[in-house]
C-alpha cells in the first residue's frame, strides 16, 4: 500500500470546504438513511411519485430513441400496477422478472413496488438448473418475461412453480408504441394494461420500511444463488446515503448505466441516485467499450455507473483526442483499481469518483464522500476490521475470546455490527442467514455481519478494498460461487471430483475461475471441447472457468474440506505445479494445454481477458 493512500487529518481538512458546500443535502441523506421510523410510508413507489410531482416534464428514462418524462413513466407504472392487482397480485406476493435492461424492466418493478409485491430480479445470464433454482426459490405468484428471455424461460418452464395463467409477456420493442404479439398461452402485459387507470394506487401509501421490495440474487459463499431480501427501507438508505449525500445529481443531470439492473449497484445505487435528483436515467442494453463515449456524448450524460472491469476496458481502448470531450463530472460504482484510478480521471477529465462499497445482503457500506483517490470512502455505520487467519479462513480471537481490530494501515476481515439502525435482513433461508453472523465479537451477546471481504484500515473511518474471501471470487464485475460451478462441473462425463477457486491474471480486475479436476479417464480421451460447450450452456459467461488443473488426488483437511490455499497460491503458473494445466483462450472453442509460451503471453497481456 502506498503511504499516500493513508488518510490523515490534513487531508481531511483540505476536503472540508467542498464537503460543506453540499452539507444540507448530505445531512438530509444521512438522516434518511439512518431512519428507524416503521410507521412512515416510503419506498420505491413513493420515490417515483415524488419525482413525478417535482419534475413532471423532465425526462425520467432514455433508451435508444425512447424518451419518457417522469409523468409519463409514473402513469405507465400505475397502469401495470392496477392491472396486476386486478389479476390478484397483492402485497407480499412475489413476481419473477426476467427482462433485460430496457424501460419495461423499470415500469414492472415500480408497479410491483407500488403494490407491495416483491420483484425477483432474475440474473438474465442464468440458464437451466440455476435458473430453475432461482425462480422456484422465491415461490412467485407470477412471472414477467421479456421476449429476449422467453426461450430460456421455456426451456425450464415445466419445472417452475409459476402459475400458468400468470405468465406475462413483453415484446422486445418499445411496447408503449407497439405492443407486439404474445405467444400462445401468454398474456401480453402491454396490451392487457394499456387501458388501466393512470392514477397513483392507494397501496403506495401502505408500504413501510420493513416491507420487501426486491429479491436480489447473490452467489454468496456457498451453494447455488441465494435470494437476498432487499426491503423498501434499504432502498431508502441507498436513495439517501448515495443519492442525496454523495452523488447529488440535479434535475438537469443524466446518468448513463450499462450495468445489469438485476444487481443492487445499478438498481439501488445508480437508479436511487437518479430518483433522489429527479434526474434522467440513460439505459444501455449492454456494455460496449468502443461505443461507450459516443453514447455519453449522444445523450449528453453528466454521470455514469461503473464497476472496476468496465473502467479497465475503457482504459484499454486506443486513446483519442475526443476522450476528454464529455460533460461527465461524477461517476459512481465500485471496484476501480488503485493503479488506474488517477490515470482514468485524467484521461477522461472526471472530477469525482464516488467509489462505494456494499453488498446486496450486507448491513454496512462505504462511500467516497470526500473524493479521495484509491479508497471505498467513509463508513458511517458501525463496523470493524479484525485480524483474520487466511490459512484456516477464520477471524482470530484473543486470549479473552474476543476478536481483535487491526492497526491503521493493516488489512483484515470487515464486519458490521447488527443493530436496530443497521439490521441484517439476510436471505430467504434462515440457516444461511445465521451462517453470516458472528456472535460474541467484542462483548458477550453482540452480533456482527461477516462481510467475507478483506479491507485495509486507512484511518478516519476510511477503508480500502483488498480481496474477497471464502468460496466466492469476483470476475468481470460479478460474484462467482465456487460451489455453484463445482456442482455444474461434477455433472460432466468423466469428471469425478472438482475444486473451484479464483486466480489472478496480471492487469485484470478480480480473479479468473480455475478448476482443479480429477478425471476417471485418460487425459487423452477426455472431451475438452465438449466440456467448454457444456459449461457455456449451463453457466453465465463470467462463471465459466478460464483454467483447468488435472489432479490425481485432492488434498483435504481432517474434516474433509478441500485445501484451496495451496491451489490459489500456485494459480496457473506451470513452475509451481507438476499437474497438466489447460486454458480457455479468448475466442477459443475448447480448453487447450497450457504451455510456457502461452503462459508468458497471458502474463504479458498478449491474450486479453
Amino acid at each position: 500500500m502506498s503511504q499516500a493512500d493513508v488518510i490523515t487529518l490534513p487531508k481531511i481538512i483540505s476536503k472540508v470546504p467542498r464537503f460543506f458546500s453540499g452539507l444540507p443535502s448530505t445531512i438530509k441523506g444521512l438522516r434518511l438513511s439512518k431512519s428507524t421510523d416503521k410507521s412512515k410510508p416510503l419506498g420505491l413507489g413513493v420515490c417515483v411519485e415524488l419525482a413525478a410531482k417535482k419534475n413532471p416534464f423532465g425526462y425520467a428514462l432514455m433508451y435508444q430513441d425512447t424518451q419518457l418524462t417522469w409523468a409519463e413513466f409514473n402513469a405507465w407504472s400505475n397502469r401495470i400496477a392496477h392491472y396486476l392487482m386486478s389479476k390478484g397480485i397483492k402485497k407480499g406476493d412475489t413476481v419473477a422478472v426476467l427482462v433485460e435492461n430496457r424501460p419495461e424492466l423499470f415500469a414492472v418493478t415500480v408497479a410491483c413496488g407500488k403494490i407491495g409485491a416483491i420483484s425477483a430480479l432474475i440474473n438474465t445470464s442464468q440458464r437451466e438448473k440455476v435458473l430453475t433454482h432461482s425462480v422456484n426459490l422465491v415461490n412467485p405468484k407470477a412471472a414477467v418475461v421479456g421476449e429476449e428471455l422467453r426461450e430460456a424461460y421455456q426451456e425450464v418452464e415445466k419445472d417452475l412453480v409459476v402459475p400458468a395463467e400468470n405468465r406475462f409477456y413483453l415484446a422486445d420493442q418499445d411496447t408503449l408504441k407497439e405492443q407486439g404479439d404474445a405467444p400462445e398461452g401468454w398474456v401480453n402485459l402491454a396490451i392487457a394494461s394499456q387501458d388501466q387507470p393512470e392514477n397513483n394506487p392507494a397501496t403506495t401509501q401502505q408500504i413501510f420500511m420493513n416491507d420487501p421490495c426486491f429479491y436480489v440474487y447473490t452467489s454468496g459463499t456457498t451453494g447455488l444463488p441465494k435470494a437476498v431480501i432487499f426491503n423498501h427501507g434499504r432502498f431508502m438508505k441507498a436513495y439517501g446515503a448515495f443519492g442525496l449525500s454523495a452523488v447529488k445529481l440535479k434535475p438537469a443531470d443524466r446518468m448513463y448505466v450499462t450495468l445489469p439492473f438485476y444487481h443492487a449497484t445499478a438498481m439501488a445505487v445508480c437508479w436511487g441516485s437518479v430518483l433522489a435528483g429527479c434526474s434522467t436515467l440513460i439505459i444501455a442494453r449492454k456494455f460496449s467499450a468502443s461505443r461507450f463515449w459516443d453514447d455519453i456524448r449522444r445523450y449528453d450524460a453528466t454521470s455514469f455507473g461503473y464497476v472496476g472491469e468496465l473502467c479497465r476496458y475503457l482504459m484499454d481502448q486506443p486513446p483519442k483526442a475526443s476522450d476528454i470531450n464529455n460533460r461527465v463530472r461524477v461517476i459512481v460504482g465500485n471496484g476501480l483499481r488503485a493503479n488506474i484510478w488517477r490515470p482514468f480521471k485524467e484521461r477522461f477529465g472526471i472530477d469525482t469518483v464516488m467509489e462505494l462499497y456494499g453488498s446486496s445482503e450486507g448491513n454496512i457500506g462505504f462511500t467516497n464522500v470526500f473524493n479521495f483517490d484509491a479508497t471505498v470512502g467513509f463508513g458511517p455505520f458501525p463496523y470493524a476490521i479484525v485480524k483474520f487467519d487466511k490459512e484456516n479462513e477464520m477471524p482470530i480471537r484473543g486470549k479473552d475470546g474476543f476478536l481483535q481490530k487491526v492497526a491503521k494501515g493493516e488489512s483484515g476481515l470487515l464486519i458490521g455490527e447488527i443493530t436496530e439502525r443497521t439490521p441484517f435482513h439476510g436471505y430467504t433461508d434462515p440457516k444461511k442467514t445465521e451462517e453470516c453472523i458472528l456472535r460474541d465479537v467484542f462483548k458477550k451477546g453482540d452480533a456482527w455481519f461477516n462481510s467475507g471481504d478483506l479491507m485495509r484500515d486507512l484511518g478516519f473511518k476510511h477503508a480500502q478494498f483488498v480481496d474477497r474471501l471464502g468460496d466466492t471470487f469476483r470476475w468481470k464485475g460479478e460474484n462467482v460461487s465456487t460451489t455453484e460451478v463445482e456442482f455444474i462441473l461434477d455433472g460432466f462425463e468423466h469428471v469425478s471430483e472438482t475444486v473451484v477457486y479464483g486466480v489472478e491474471i496480471p492487469n485484470t480486475n478480480g480473479r479468473a475461475g480455475m478448476a482443479s479436476i480429477r478425471l476417471d479417464c485418460d487425459e487423452s480421451s477426455f472431451d475438452f471441447k465438449g466440456l467448454l460447450a457444456f459449461l457455456q450452456n449451463q453457466l453465465p459467461h463470467y462463471a465459466v472457468p478460464v483454467f483447468l488443473r488435472l489432479s490425481d488426488a485432492m488434498e483435504t483437511t481432517g474434516t474433509f474440506k478441500h485445501k484451496k490455499a495451496p491451489l490459489k497460491d500456485a494459480g496457473f503458473d506451470l513452475n509451481k505445479q507438476d499437474c497438466p494445466v489447460y486454458v480457455w483462450l479468448p475466442k477459443g472453442d475448447a480448453y487447450v494445454r497450457l504451455t510456457p509460451e502461452i503462459q508468458a503471453k497471458i502474463e504479458n497481456g498478449e491474450y486479453r481477458y
